[in-house]
């Protein structure tokens, strides 16, 4: 047993220190405090800011500015992602002499990269060429995920603000420091340790190997180490290939297993760290730090123990599969061998947790405790979450408990000095409405119709999990997938897409809406009627939120899908 805990141990443990360093440093960069990269990407900033313009990026903006220039450059560049993939043919780098993708699928996949989501209705290998990987893939996985925490850091200065709310940053700054100071020096050191354990970084095409029993082989190359480091980094998800980090030119062995799972973890935890010390209070960020981990620690055990027990009809078969060193049993189906069953959940439980989306294991696979817990992770998108936008969801909890608990024990709804008012109650219930609107909805429509149902490889119980795991991915910005969907339909493409774009934005809109209003109010000294929120009796508050709002919303799509899938499995029925 210690052998299947111990380095799930290490890992968590890991991911706790380096979030402590890259939290602090993390501050430094968005206050713009000196750095030791300074010399470095000083002349570089200078040169993005004179192709924008000095003036765009120099000028103060308050909430409605700053929205509307994220809004505008992030749709400037899905047009630039959607013409590269749907002329793909007429551009260089296609050795393949792949064909210019299909505009509805190209629509889906340009929606999909812009907004950090990486769905992905194509295999990579077979669909794109190296251009269309680097261009209209890599690059975006740079600038989406910098624009979710730049927004983050946007909505914390609302907490600082004196000047009324008139500057909560300048989005071209944030997003250019962002990109030089922390993505773009990371994502470089991190491509070259992957190419020195062996995955592959390179324009040839793919390269014809000699097998065992006397055959030939093509195998997929291409420029995958500068790729993979950033989709895992900028909690991107996607892949080079198809099967994603499952795949040995991806994710050879377990060192590089472990670097990507510290890769996907840093950022949204350090952005935890960072924020206790922007506004000056660490209690406060630790509090916050404390109850998200209880969360993923709950997961991650909901879901490495029943991929650990197996199934009631392997045991029946009396197949003995190693599901580690001196653990037999277990369900190793969808997994690899190379990483095991540990391995797999703990990926599992990371990727989903952290909302990046990247796969070492087929969740379509795992038995249904195991992908409800994945399932669940994606549904709250608050347990750390990634591009900024999970941190923003766990502050939502937080303005809904204080108001509630100010109202039952009679004391001022305060959060970090600021009064939490009926229009910012009214903006974060909308905001929070809006995750479950665009799951529920589409997946209950996909259960009835012809055109969702024709895509299902499954039946019953564990064919509408699919469905449902499907959006739930796409609202959540995560971009994981249950295998057994095929999501390349106009159905699919186009509903995904629609998920995708009103599940990111909206909630953006109504959150910088309320980091205005907040920004705009005076900041008040604590008192004795002030309801503190940096304690850990607050703390259990704000979990108690999360689990009655958000949990108990999604309980009945949970009880039809993998809850009633469970018990079918009892009774030795599975599907």
């Amino acid at each position: 047993m210690s052998r299947l805990w111990l380095p799930i141990a290490l890992t968590l443990l890991a991911t706790f220190l380096l979030s402590i360093v890259a939290g602090r440093y993390l501050a430094k960069v968005v206050s713009e405090q000196k750095t030791l990269l300074d010399p470095l990407f000083d002349p570089i900033d200078k040169c993005i800011y004179y192709l924008v313009g000095r003036k765009a990026c120099s000028q103060p903006m308050n909430w409605k500015s700053y929205t509307v220039h994220m809004l505008v450059t992030n749709m400037a560049m899905a047009v630039l992602i959607y013409l590269i993939l749907i002329f793909q043919d007429r551009l260089p780098l296609n050795p393949l002499k792949f064909a210019g993708m299909e505009p509805v699928q190209a629509f889906n996949t340009a929606i999909s990269f812009i907004t950090n989501t990486n769905w992905q209705s194509y295999g990579g290998e077979t669909t794109l060429s190296n251009f269309s990987q680097m261009a209209a893939i890599t690059f975006p996985m740079f600038t989406s995920a910098a624009t979710g925490f730049v927004v983050a850091i946007a909505f914390i200065r609302a907490f600082l603000a004196k000047d009324g709310g008139s500057n909560l940053g300048n989005f071209y700054r944030d997003l250019t420091r962002f990109t030089t100071r922390v993505l773009l020096p990371v994502a470089f050191l991190a491509a070259l340790f992957l190419v020195w354990q062996g995955v592959p970084q390179t324009l040839d095409a793919g390269t014809t190997v000699h097998t065992l029993l006397g055959g030939q082989q093509t195998l997929s190359l291409g420029p995958v180490a500068t790729q993979e480091s950033i989709e895992n980094f900028g909690t991107n998800g996607g892949g080079f290939f198809n099967v994603n980090a499952a795949h040995p030119y991806q994710n050879p062995n377990g060192l590089t297993n472990l670097v990507l799972l510290l890769l996907m973890a840093s950022l949204p935890a350090a952005l935890v760290v960072m924020f206790g010390s922007m506004i000056g209070n660490r209690r406060q960020s630790w509090v916050i730090y404390g109850v998200m981990a209880t969360l993923l620690l709950a997961f991650l055990a909901l879901t490495v123990m029943p991929e650990q027990s197996g199934t009631p009809l392997l045991q029946q078969a009396g197949i003995a599969l190693q599901a580690s060193p001196g653990q037999p049993g277990g369900n190793m189906e969808g997994k690899e061998v190379r990483f095991g069953i540990a391995q797999s959940a703990l990926y599992a439980a990371y990727t989903t947790a952290f909302t990046t989306g990247s796969v070492n294991s087929m969740h379509d696979s795992f038995t249904p405790l195991g992908g409800m817990s994945t399932l669940m992770q994606m549904m709250l998108q608050c347990i750390f979450g990634g591009k900024g936008v999970g941190f923003l969801n766990f502050l939502v909890y937080g303005l809904i408990g204080v108001f509630v608990a100010g109202l039952m024990v009679g004391r001022t709804p305060e959060f970090m000095g600021k009064k939490i008012d009926k229009r910012e109650i009214i903006l974060v219930s909308l905001a929070l409405l809006i995750h479950p609107l665009v799951i529920l909805a589409p997946t209950a429509w996909s259960m009835v119709s012809p055109l969702g149902l024709a895509s299902l490889n499954n039946a019953s119980m564990h064919g509408y999990s699919e469905v449902l795991y499907a959006f739930s991915s796409a609202a959540a910005n995560n971009g994981s997938a249950f295998a057994g969907l095929n999501a390349n339909t106009p159905w699919y493409n186009l509903a995904i897409a629609a998920v995708i774009l009103i599940g990111r934005y909206p909630p953006i809109i109504f959150l910088m809406a309320v980091a205005g209003s907040l920004a705009a109010k005076p900041t008040l000294t604590p008192s004795v009627g002030t309801l503190r929120t940096d304690t850990p009796m607050f703390g259990l508050w704000w979990l108690a939120t999360i689990l009655i709002v958000g949990a108990l919303t999604f309980l009945p799509a949970l009880v039809l899908g993998p809850v009633a899938e469970y018990f079918a499995m009892l009774g030795r029925q599975l599907f």
